[in-house]
């Protein structure tokens, strides 16, 4: 593990020095450990280790080359985390949306095109079209987010909220809300946002969107707190 560290940490400089840009292709592994004064196999594993983090492709037959680096691939791992956390650390995670998530719709609210507000209102009908339906209301209510944040612009903000907002934690949210009888009012509160967002109003928008991620919380809360009395 020691020399498979210590390759990953050499190929990692390499790339933030400039010396391996995106797009790069490594030298072949003995050329690669021999510059770097290691063993083959310590390249080798630290390759795959790379690769699954997205900072290396393996072409097999071509070689490796260093990926573009992009937010979207490098944060593509906070979901599988996400989905991996423990129920009392998910309210930890909706801790941090309700910090990350009204100031990002706020910001969308100033960037939003109009062809954009025309597919987060289709969104929204489909929505309520599905308001019995836990699986496609997971469905659209990550497409509805996904489109409000990515209109940012903020490739590295709609990776992180993207990771944070991952299918668990919406299916957890979503069924409590249905057995709730509540489905309806998180829709309307989606509606909110969307009037917000359309009149172009940051501050409304920015306050929409954290009335809403507190409900999801409140029920998060309800979910594992019956769950804690079940078990």
């Amino acid at each position: 593990m020691a020399l498979t560290d210590d390759a990953i940490a050499k190929i990692r400089s390499m790339i933030q020095s400039g010396e391996l840009p995106p797009g790069a292709r490594l030298p072949p592994e003995p050329q690669l450990a021999a510059q770097m004064g290691l063993s083959r196999s310590g390249v080798r594993e630290a390759v795959k280790v790379l690769e699954s983090a997205r900072v290396l492709d393996v072409r097999r037959g071509d070689g490796t080359y260093v990926t573009s680096l992009a937010p979207r691939l490098l944060l593509q791992g906070l979901g599988v985390a996400v989905e991996l956390l423990r129920d009392d650390t998910l309210l930890e995670v909706m801790e941090v949306r309700r910090l990350l998530e009204p100031m990002a719709t706020g910001l969308a609210a100033l960037r939003m095109t109009d062809a954009d507000l025309d597919e987060l209102g289709q969104i929204l009908e489909d929505m309520r079209a599905a308001a019995d339906d836990a699986e496609k209301l997971i469905q659209f209510d990550t497409a509805f987010h996904h489109t409000v944040i990515s209109t940012t612009g903020n490739e590295t903000l709609t990776s992180l909220l993207d990771g944070l907002s991952g299918r668990t934690l919406r299916a957890r949210v979503w069924r409590g809300l249905i057995e709730g009888n509540a489905a309806h009012k998180t829709i309307d509160e989606h509606h909110a946002i969307y009037l917000a967002l359309r009149s172009r109003d940051q501050l409304l928008a920015q306050a929409s969107a954290l009335i809403h991620v507190n409900t999801s919380e409140a029920w998060l809360r309800t979910v594992l707190a019956a769950k804690t009395a079940d078990g």
